[in-house]
C-alpha cells in the first residue's frame, strides 16, 4: 500500500535548507569578523611598521583575561572599554624597552622578539590563572535570543560581536583617512625623515601604532573570550589562522584582511555543517564506492572532518597563483 503524497514534505525540506543555510551565513559571519578584530591589529602593524607580530594572538588572549578578572570585579560592560586599554598599555611597553632595540637589527630578530614574547604571555597566564579554562561568561544582558529562524535561536551576544566588529572597521577607517592622527601616521610610515623634520615624533608614533594594533586584540579577546573557551591554548588556536587570514587577505592590506576573514569564517562554518563527501557524490552519479576499493578512507571523508584544514588549503593555493593576496601590495 503505497503512502499518500503530503505537500507538507516538500515544504518542512526547504525550510531546513533555508533554515540551515540562513544559520550558517549568520554564523560564519560572526566568527569571520571576530578574525577580522584580530587580524586587523596585526595588519595595521605591519602595513605601518613593517613588523609581523608572532605575539599578536597572545594579546588577544590577555585581553579576555584581563577582560574576566575586570568582570568579576566590576562587571562586563567596564571590562570592554578597560582590558583593550591595558592591553594597548601593554603593547606600548613591548614595543618602547623592546623591539625598538632589537628594530635596527632587522626582521629576524624581530620575529625572534615577539615569538619568544608569545611564550613569556602564555607562561604568566598559566601562573597568574592556572591551566584551566575560566569561567569568563556572556553578560546576562545578552544571553538571550536575538532572533529565530523556524527552530534555531540565533544568539543576541553573537550580533553583538558582529555589530562591534563592523563599528571598529568605521572607525579605524575613519580614523586613518579623516583625522589628522592618520595623516601623521601614514606620513610617518612612508617618509619619516619629512614627518620629524615637522616636529613629530616618529618613534612615539610607532610605539603608539603598535600599541593601538595590540589593543584592537585585546578588544577581539574581550567579545571572543566568552563567546568561546578562555584558556591558555586559546592562542595557539586562532594564531595560526590570523596569519592565514592576512596572508590570503594581501600583506598589509585591510581590506583584504576583511575581505578573507569573511571568506575563511564562512568556509569553516558551512564546511562543518555538511557531511557531503567524494563517495555519496560518487554514489549519486551511479559510481559504488566499496570498502575495499584503493584509498577507501580518503573518499569517504566527509566535509566536516577536513573543515579544519581549509583554510591552510586555501592559503596554499593563494599562494601558488597569487602570491601577493587578494588586495595586497606586498609579496606575501
Amino acid at each position: 500500500m503505497h503512502r499518500a503524497w503530503s505537500p507538507q514534505a516538500p515544504c518542512r525540506r526547504v525550510a531546513r535548507i533555508v533554515e540551515f543555510f540562513v544559520i550558517s551565513l549568520l554564523n560564519g559571519l560572526s566568527y569571520g569578523l571576530l578574525l577580522f578584530m584580530l587580524a586587523s591589529g596585526l595588519t595595521l602593524i605591519f602595513s605601518m611598521m613593517g613588523v609581523l607580530n608572532f605575539a599578536h594572538a597572545s594579546f588577544y588572549m590577555i585581553g579576555a583575561y584581563f577582560a574576566y578578572q575586570i568582570s568579576t570585579w566590576i562587571g562586563f560592560w567596564p571590562a570592554l572599554f578597560v582590558a583593550p586599554v591595558l592591553v594597548g598599555v601593554l603593547g606600548a611597553i613591548v614595543e618602547r624597552y623592546g623591539l625598538r632595540r632589537v628594530h635596527k637589527w632587522g626582521h629576524v630578530p624581530e620575529l625572534l622578539f615577539t615569538f619568544g614574547i608569545s611564550y613569556i604571555i602564555v607562561e604568566l597566564v598559566q601562573i597568574i590563572w592556572g591551566r584551566a579554562a575560566v569561567p569568563y561568561r556572556v553578560p546576562p544582558e545578552l544571553s538571550g535570543t536575538l532572533f529565530t529562524v523556524f527552530s534555531t535561536n540565533f544568539p543576541a551576544y553573537r550580533g553583538f560581536m558582529m555589530l562591534i566588529a563592523l563599528l571598529m572597521l568605521l572607525a579605524i577607517w575613519l580614523m586613518l583617512t579623516r583625522t589628522r592622527i592618520g595623516l601623521v601616521i601614514q606620513a610617518s610610515l612612508t617618509h619619516p625623515e619629512m614627518a620629524e623634520s615637522l616636529g613629530h615624533n616618529v618613534p612615539r608614533v610607532f610605539m603608539l601604532t603598535f600599541g593601538g594594533g595590540t589593543a584592537l586584540a585585546g578588544l577581539a579577546g574581550v567579545i571572543g573570550g566568552n563567546a568561546y573557551v578562555t584558556e591558555p591554548s586559546m592562542a595557539a588556536l586562532l594564531g595560526a589562522i590570523i596569519f592565514v587570514v592576512v596572508v590570503v587577505g594581501g600583506m598589509g592590506s585591510l581590506a583584504g584582511a576583511f575581505i578573507a576573514s569573511l571568506l575563511i569564517g564562512l568556509m569553516q562554518t558551512f564546511a562543518i555543517g555538511l557531511d557531503w563527501s567524494l563517495a555519496a557524490f560518487l554514489d549519486g552519479l551511479g559510481v559504488r564506492v566499496s570498502a575495499d576499493m584503493p584509498l577507501y578512507s580518503v573518499w569517504s571523508l566527509k566535509l566536516s572532518q577536513i573543515a579544519p584544514v581549509l583554510p591552510y588549503l586555501l592559503l596554499v593555493l593563494v599562494l601558488i597563483f597569487r602570491p601577493r593576496g587578494l588586495m595586497g601590495t606586498r609579496e606575501s
